[in-house]
């Protein structure tokens, strides 16, 4: 690690002075035009490309019920596919005299976030250290606040960026851990980044790809997969209902755990629940999985790393949060993407056991 300790003074007065000149918090990703006007040197990693979105499977009049979504614009639209996609390149910026403090990168004017504000210290925002004992030389940032915020970003992106970071310096992330899952898939995954939440960074190297899930990601990606593969090996079997409960963004099923073991009991699904069983257990259960059932969110991204090729997943989508953007993923790794939207209920809603059937009779065998 080109880590030296240094000793860099610093004065939380000129500081609070500098937070109220800044413009506005930045994101890490899709801020590519930003960092390159900052940035001393930049360059192309790996190209873009183009795919064509293929046509979820789900029964008609499904699209019908959504009455609000989630980050997708158009829920007809990306259900039916058959329209290009088109992702961008991924490109490095090469940044010089970084200060890194709780959770946010400094140059100039201009910060960065790393983490979604209510992860943070307001108090050593504005009352920071006033001596830094680390200095990294050549830091290479690979987290970003969009996945501190949802697991399945982090699993997905983050994750796989970690590899570049590994590659071009020395990987540098913050020492707040948002998730009770990460510290098993840094372990599983090969991960040792340096935390801290004060540190100098004399060169500090930043990726974007502006979520494109271009070649170079699908290949970071498969290779995470390989590596939980290779711990977690398993025999196929029909497939596995990953229990939400009241983890995360509040999107309440109440049927969730009766619909679970009715798959159980009819169709030996295995059944893990992520707010009781470690990763360990999760991806055991995931490996051989022809099949993945569960509420919409990232508690899902445990068994998209783990499927493969062909295989599928089932979502059960709020009405009132319709999301595609797991769909994203299973179109990068070739996996079926199915859904079925629930039925409101006051403030939660149910699924149609039924309708889940007639769904799983759609996917390829």
């Amino acid at each position: 690690m080109d880590l030296i300790e240094k000793k860099v003074r610093f004065s939380p007065i000129a500081y609070t002075r500098y937070l109220r000149g800044l413009k506005k918090s930045h994101s890490m990703f899709r801020e590519g035009d930003i960092l390159e006007n900052l940035a001393v040197k930049s360059w192309r990693i790996a190209p873009g490309n183009t795919t064509i979105s293929p046509k979820a499977f789900f029964l008609d009049g499904q699209l019908e019920r959504v009455t609000g979504t989630a980050y997708t614009d158009d829920p007809f639209k990306a259900m039916n596919g058959g329209f290009e996609v088109e992702h961008q390149e991924t490109r490095a910026y090469k940044l010089k005299e970084i200060w890194m403090i709780n959770g946010f990168i400094y140059k100039g004017l201009h910060n960065f976030r790393l983490h979604p504000t209510f992860q943070l210290s307001h108090k050593m925002n504005y009352l920071p250290r006033i001596v830094m004992n680390t200095e990294v030389d050549n830091a290479a940032i690979y987290s970003t606040s969009e996945g501190n915020q949802y697991f399945g970003l982090w699993l997905t992106d983050d994750c796989a960026n970690y590899a570049l970071a590994a590659t071009e310096g020395t990987p540098v992330t913050s020492d707040i851990i948002p998730y009770s899952h990460m510290t098993e898939y840094e372990s599983f995954l090969e991960m040792n980044p340096f935390r801290t939440n004060a540190a100098f960074l004399k060169n500090a190297i930043f990726f974007d790809d502006n979520w494109g899930n271009n070649e170079s990601k699908h290949l970071r990606f498969a290779a995470n997969r390989t590596k939980l593969l290779t711990r977690f090996p398993g025999t196929s079997h029909p497939g596995v209902f990953i229990l939400r409960r009241n983890s995360g963004i509040s999107r309440v099923m109440l049927n969730e755990i009766e619909i679970a073991e009715k798959l159980h009991e009819k169709y030996s699904f295995k059944i893990v629940d992520v707010t009781q069983n470690t990763a360990s257990e999760i991806l055991s259960a995931c490996a051989g999985a022809k099949v993945l059932i569960g509420i919409e969110g990232s508690h899902l991204f445990h068994g998209l790393m783990m499927l493969e090729a062909g295989s599928s997943v089932l979502v059960l989508q709020p009405p009132t949060r319709f999301s595609a953007v797991i769909k994203n993923t299973t179109d990068m790794e070739n996996i079926n993407y199915s859904f079925v939207v629930g039925i409101q209920k006051e403030e939660n809603f149910y699924i149609d056991l039924e309708e889940v059937e007639r769904t799983l009779e759609l996917l390829p065998v």
